[in-house]
């Protein structure tokens, strides 16, 4: 079963956010424009994710974080970083819980929003009240025409000791529990309809296949055409088009919990819909530990993907 994105239900979609004012609050979109009044009325700390580009050039004032720091090890980059070494990142980069933070990311092409809003889901998690993302990137921001640097900046060390919050996320016990007894909820696997069918899979995955009882909804659905993501109001059409509720639990996954960010961010902090959940280590994690998955290639069908470069 699918949730198939039609593009003509959002031939219409704004593609920038809705225009800042104090009374809307702060986020989670903000234009370029809109990051630069922000600049001057309530001073956020900017973290640039990008890693060798923040050299090259970045907002004035931005604070580099590559985007790894937030991540786990090579055979499961969706990990999350325990609350010891996330205490140790934010304090580093000078990140307080009541500061308002915007996350800058390069903005190449739809699947690099998924970085900037797995680095938003973490932070808030670890108890950042305000917080945006730059929409679009440092395209965006280049496009404008607007000023870069190429000064590094380092924000104070700050004193923030995360607890990460499970409001937001699911956990392989949490998945085991919906699939055992039945409970109502959504498994959404953000990836192509090439993943989820068992085609292709990630390097680190032991295997293709999806999680059992899941539909798909590609996380580049919630864009129109280039790395832009939709406004509020076009996430909350379209979510309602697809079905996309209050009333059932919703688990984003994906490969390693990047492009099901996307999806999270999307449901969550645009349409506005409670009780979405990210399941960071998602299939990676998942296959690697042994669990029932669904569809899961035979031996030939497998070797035969492999072959055409399917796998």
């Amino acid at each position: 079963m699918s949730r198939i994105f039609f593009a003509a239900a959002a031939a219409t979609a704004a593609l920038a956010s809705p225009a800042f004012t104090q009374e809307a609050g702060f986020g989670p979109l903000l234009t370029p424009a809109e990051l630069m009044q922000v600049q001057q009325t309530v001073d956020p700390l900017v973290i640039d994710i990008r890693s060798d580009a923040y050299a090259e050039g970045h907002i004035p004032g931005a604070t580099s974080a590559p985007y790894d720091l937030f991540r786990g090890p090579a055979d499961n980059p969706g990990q999350v970083p325990t609350e010891e070494q996330l205490t140790q990142v934010l304090q580093n980069i000078g990140v307080e819980a009541d500061r308002p933070v915007v996350v800058v990311h390069q903005g190449t092409d739809v699947t690099d929003f998924g970085a900037a809003a797995r680095v938003y889901w973490t932070l808030k998690s670890s108890g950042v009240s305000e917080l945006a993302i730059l929409n679009g990137g440092m395209t965006a921001w280049n496009e404008a025409g607007l000023e870069q640097s190429i000064e590094a900046t380092k924000a104070p060390e700050s004193s923030i000791e995360v607890t990460f919050s499970e409001e937001w996320l699911a956990t392989a016990e949490d998945v085991q529990q919906i699939l055992n007894a039945g409970d109502k909820a959504l498994l959404l696997d953000a990836r192509p309809e090439s993943f989820w069918n068992g085609q292709e899979a990630h390097a680190a995955a032991a295997r293709p296949g999806t999680l059992p009882q899941s539909e798909y909804f590609t996380h580049d659905g919630w864009f129109e055409s280039g790395p832009v993501i939709v406004n509020a109001g076009s996430a909350q059409e379209l979510a309602e088009a697809q079905g996309f509720t209050d009333e059932e639990q919703i688990i984003s996954f994906c490969n390693t919990g990047h492009w099901a960010a996307t999806n999270w961010f999307a449901l969550s902090e645009l349409a506005g819909i409670e009780n979405v959940k990210l399941y960071p280590e998602s299939m990676v994690g998942w296959s690697n530990a042994g669990y029932e998955m669904a569809n899961v290639p035979g031996l030939f069908e497998n070797l035969w993907n492999q072959v055409t470069g399917q796998n």
